[in-house]
């Protein structure tokens, strides 16, 4: 009888422990699937996945990242 009742403890806690990490690595694992999930689909496209860049004309002269003395330079 103490086997059989290892044995149940064993199982409860593994089955506890699966339920801890579905939970704890939820957003990750969720990806993963997705990401297994396209892989195995023989009709997605990678391709479709990509995106055009939302400024196609940038103004380098309201760029944050460039100063006002950097910008008049280049665009002289």
């Amino acid at each position: 009888m103490a086997a059989v009742t290892t044995a149940v403890i064993a199982i409860a806690g593994v089955i506890l422990g699966w339920i801890a990490i579905e939970i704890a690595c939820k957003p990750c694992l969720e990806k993963g699937r997705e990401a297994i999930d396209r892989s195995l689909n023989p009709d997605y496209d990678p391709d479709e996945d990509i995106r055009a860049p939302l400024n196609t004309n940038p103004d380098l002269r309201s760029h944050p990242a460039v100063s006002s003395s950097a910008s008049t330079q280049t665009l002289k």
